[in-house]
């Protein structure tokens, strides 16, 4: 059992089980950050000019046609911003494309609303099944391990990647940045989302209804037969330009009216409920330092602001118990037995069916081949 520990520059701690200090008490998630993302990160000229390149790819592909990219929308930040980008600066004419997984807040849903129409563009929702999502919800539940956003995260995922390949579209544009997401989550806190082993495994176990109309999607199916055999391209533009999140949020909120979240990723309902509840209080994994060191790493935040910002939990206790109950009863059990759930043996990916060694083989096998940055552990 390590001796606690908190990271000398950013807040990571000995949460993370994996994490390594140097002799200076700095972690390998900050000398990660210096190794593998800064020498790949333009948000400069160079990187304005490599993304007008591919602006114009994506121009060429989608003459003739309604649209010439597909962009998915959970209206959190990064993606309603990079929206208001892609069309009001570089003209692209996006589909946006929203998951209904059945725990949007209405603030989410207004913020997505305004944008739209704010900028006449077309919005196709795809709504799952909630009765499988329901059930697939509460095997996750049942099985003990902390990351029971797959359900949600896989069919967004999914159905996103479907529709690209039944459409023939060849460019998603993606949120995805280093600006506020240059430290990932550790495997242990949020395991990988398509790992099918584990996903099958789970709900064979827990679940109770056949999942006849959820949609899947292997690693093996996007990240070797989309991207290689049929040619589609994942292209994460803030990557390539200036992106802080203060700034995000003000162009946003003069420009649409659009309204911030208490934290990333809180557009969902139980999201927030997980992240700034479950996994802290059941796990002793909060998010808020993967957020945070990002933040302090790309100079939006200082550590200081962020240890201080920590001493708060992450969940409000005076709605907690409301909290409880509505989560319960949108998944039709009792509070009592959600509070079950979360007193139970914990449980890790390791104790299911899974197949790390793809993922941790793909993901060595791209970075040598500079496709991609670092293994996530």
């Amino acid at each position: 059992m390590k001796n606690y520990q908190v990271c000398t520059s950013c807040v990571m701690d000995t949460s993370d089980s994996q994490i390594i200090f140097d002799d200076a008490g700095v972690c390998d998630h900050c000398l990660g950050f210096k190794r593998d993302v800064l020498p790949n990160w333009h948000p400069n000229e160079k990187g304005a000019a490599m993304f007008r390149e591919t602006v114009s790819q994506i121009k060429a592909s989608g003459k003739g046609k309604p649209f010439d990219c597909i962009m998915g929308m959970s209206g959190g930040l990064d993606s309603s911003y990079l929206l208001h980008l892609a069309v009001t600066e570089f003209g692209l004419r996006p589909l946006v494309f929203h998951v209904d997984g059945g725990w949007n807040t209405d603030l989410a849903v207004n913020n997505i609303q305004m944008l739209v129409e704010k900028l006449g563009l077309d919005l196709y929702t795809e709504v799952i099944n909630w009765n499988e999502m329901r059930d697939f919800q509460l095997a996750f539940f049942k099985s003990g391990v902390p990351h029971l956003d797959i359900p949600q995260d896989h069919a967004f995922v999914a159905t996103l990647y479907h529709f690209a390949n039944k459409h023939g579209i060849k460019y998603i544009v993606n949120g995805g940045n280093y600006a506020t997401e240059c430290v990932r989550n550790p495997k242990e806190w949020l395991y990988y989302g398509t790992d099918m082993a584990q996903i099958k495994d789970i709900h064979r176990k827990f679940g109770t209804v056949e999942l006849k109309t959820y949609p899947f999607s292997s690693v093996l199916f996007h990240k070797v037969y989309l991207r290689y055999i049929r040619g589609v391209q994942v292209v994460k533009p803030l990557n390539l330009m200036p992106y802080t999140k203060q700034h995000a949020s003000k162009v946003l909120a003069d420009t649409y009216g659009w309204r911030p979240y208490p934290q990333k990723h809180f557009e969902s309902r139980f999201t927030r409920f997980y992240e700034g509840y479950w996994l802290p209080t059941r796990f002793g994994y909060d998010t808020r330092r993967v957020q945070y060191s990002s933040l302090i790493l790309t100079g939006q935040m200082t550590r200081e602001e962020a240890l201080e910002r920590l001493k708060q939990p992450a969940y409000d206790p005076a709605t907690i118990d409301e909290d409880f109950e509505y989560i319960a009863t949108k998944l039709g059990i009792s509070v009592q037995e959600l509070r079950g759930f979360h007193e139970m043996p914990l449980k890790t990916y390791k104790d299911y069916k899974n197949q790390e060694w793809l993922f941790d083989l793909g993901a060595k096998t791209l970075k040598a081949l500079g496709i991609e940055r670092a293994v996530k552990r």
